[in-house]
């Protein structure tokens, strides 16, 4: 049975990532949704400091924990598939088959078992490329171990093999499988031959980092109601169409 934990909520998985994204460190980041820092560590642990796709672009497709949770107390109380569904703007059939597939035994449904089956079972990855092409992952890992960057390598994969694009691979991808457990194929101690000695990525964004901000903005919703008119010249666009001579 897939134990639950809230590491498997996508909500609170999203919210921890979001946190680190603005800048808080790591622990901060845990303490502001409820984890602690052996929890953080285990989500670093899996990731390797890379934000996860669970979660993101999911709303409204699949059944959220606070929906699986009110289904777990209609059920107890005996109230029909279609009442449940009606109640949560959902199919019946979405009801259905969620009873179906993530109860315990029949009639004996827990939301928070249920979610971890769901999440389980929705978060299994595709094989990495360098997992199942093994030319490519060996050209991967001598390239890293002679210290060339996974930029220049998935540069020169494309030169070195130009008719053979099961050869080619995106730097994200070799970071991936550098970083991120679940992707695998490069053995992570490789890690250590980038030039930043990382074994995890690190956030680029700081709490007081100016980067990317435009000092003394006005929003467009604040502008002043005579630029409507357009009297002034400044106030409005124009454009010239010159014919050549």
């Amino acid at each position: 049975m897939t134990k639950f934990s809230n590491r498997l909520v996508a909500d609170v998985v999203q919210e921890f990532w979001q946190h680190v994204a603005d800048g808080n460190r790591y622990e901060d980041s845990g303490a502001l949704v409820g984890w602690s820092i052996t929890t953080v560590r285990n989500e670093l642990r899996f990731t390797g400091g890379i934000r996860p796709r669970r979660g993101r672009g999911l709303k409204g497709r699949c059944l959220s924990f606070d929906e699986r949770e009110d289904i777990a107390i209609w059920r107890g109380e005996g109230m029909p598939v279609r009442e449940m569904a009606r109640k949560l703007g959902r199919a019946a059939s979405t009801v259905s088959r969620e009873l179906r597939r993530n109860a315990d035994k029949p009639y004996y449904y827990r939301a928070s078992t249920a979610h971890a089956r769901a999440c389980a079972r929705a978060s299994r990855p595709k094989i990495a490329k360098l997992n199942s092409n093994e030319r490519l992952r060996k050209e991967v890992q001598d390239r890293l171990e002679k210290q060339s960057s996974p930029e220049q390598i998935a540069g020169r994969l494309r030169k070195d093999f130009p008719k053979n694009p099961e050869m080619w691979v995106s730097h994200e991808t070799i970071y991936q499988s550098l970083y991120l457990e679940s992707r695998g194929g490069l053995k992570r101690e490789l890690a250590r031959n980038l030039r930043t000695g990382r074994t995890l990525r690190k956030p680029q964004r700081r709490p007081d980092e100016r980067r990317g901000r435009i000092q003394d903005k006005v929003m467009i919703a604040d502008r002043p109601a005579e630029v409507e008119d357009r009297a002034v010249p400044g106030h409005w666009e124009s454009q010239c169409f010159c014919q050549a001579a």
